[in-house]
């Protein structure tokens, strides 16, 4: 059985970041979790994360994104150290989930792939139905004056009519 779970979509918009992120958690066909919450603010509320895939994994993945954020207290350094020992640690590299991590200045992707990326428009989403928030928030950041957390919050509720895997229990953190 497959485990589908979580939309999360990270918008930066005029200095602020918004991570949104859905609380479905389906087990093949059924739904067995309506409020999951796969988004945080760590790092003494510097930092805001999002995680997509196993609960597990996604959470061991922020404490040790954490722990490296606060070994080099720069978001960049810690997302490129996290990736690099995500992708050489036999044990990390059997995690199945994926990050979101920003702040005002700066939003990554980071995956156990060695993937580092920080998106070109400010948009970055992941999990089940991550393409269709990133659609739907890339629509509304070139065509509206919204501020991030509502963007973010509209274009998941978008995601949900969309994917069945993402639901309207939706979770907003927001910087600074």
């Amino acid at each position: 059985m497959k485990i589908r779970s979580t939309t999360i979509l990270a918008v930066l918009r005029d200095g602020r970041l918004a991570i949104a992120g859905d609380g479905q958690v389906t087990l093949d066909k059924t739904i067995v979790k309506h409020s999951a919450r796969k988004v945080r603010k760590i790092a003494g509320g510097r930092v805001l994360a999002g995680f997509a895939g196993s609960a597990a994994d996604g959470i061991t993945l922020l404490e040790k994104f954490e722990k490296k954020f606060n070994e080099f207290k720069d978001l960049t350094r810690a997302s490129v150290e996290l990736a690099k020992d995500w992708r050489q640690d036999r044990a990390l590299r059997r995690l199945e989930a994926m990050l979101v991590v920003g702040t005002p200045e700066h939003l990554f992707l980071l995956s156990g792939t060695g993937d580092v990326i920080e998106p070109d428009e400010g948009i970055a989403a992941i999990g089940s139905g991550g393409p269709y928030a990133q659609a739907a928030a890339a629509a509304l950041l070139r065509n509206t004056s919204m501020a991030a957390d509502e963007i973010a919050r509209a274009a998941l509720g978008i995601a949900g009519e969309i994917c069945i895997y993402t639901n309207d229990d939706v979770t907003v953190e927001v910087l600074p």
